[in-house]
């Protein structure tokens, strides 16, 4: 066999989708979602399981974070209320699956499963971008590596300032 041929086996074998990987003795629903409640403990090791085994075909951290964390991720897909999901947010399983994202990340970018990126502006006081800059220096890696790293980690609720929207008068 070339090596063209198996590379494009392996490509294919990364393309599973993960909500195909939900356990095959779990009923789910047309969004494979289970049909029958799974106890938490049940669906945080399911979790695991489906992210581990993503995590063994070694998919470059897009795809694994795409379809383990992202919108409509096995994890949304299991902890579907945000109460759920930030209970799930604080447990060893889900710990551990950060820790798997961490360590694709630190792979080279092959460009193979390339997902389209985004740029977003955001407006911060001068201060802390050269906090962030220097952290980035010591640290050795890029502002955008580091503000990645710092996106992807959960955040406490009491930590976000909540929007207040003022009506102009009129």
């Amino acid at each position: 066999m070339t090596q063209l041929g198996s590379s494009h086996r392996q490509t294919e074998a990364l393309q599973i989708n993960a909500a195909s990987l939900v356990s095959e003795t779990t009923p789910t629903t047309s969004a494979g979602i289970p049909a029958s409640p799974l106890a938490t403990g049940d669906r945080q090791q399911e979790a695991y399981r489906v992210a581990s085994e993503m995590f063994r075909q070694k998919p470059d951290w897009v795809m694994f974070f795409r379809e383990v964390l992202g919108v409509g991720g096995v994890v949304g897909r299991l902890f579907p209320t945000a109460a759920e999901k930030q209970e799930f947010e604080r447990t060893e399983e889900y710990a551990r699956i950060q820790q798997m994202l961490a360590k694709l990340r630190e792979k080279r970018q092959t460009g193979r499963d390339e997902e389209p990126t985004r740029v977003i502006t955001v407006r911060m006081p001068s201060s802390l971008h050269e906090s962030l800059r220097a952290e980035a220096h010591c640290k050795q890696t890029s502002m955008n590596k580091l503000c990645i790293s710092k996106l992807l980690q959960v955040i406490d609720d009491g930590l976000i300032p909540a929007e207040i929207l003022q009506r102009k008068s009129a």
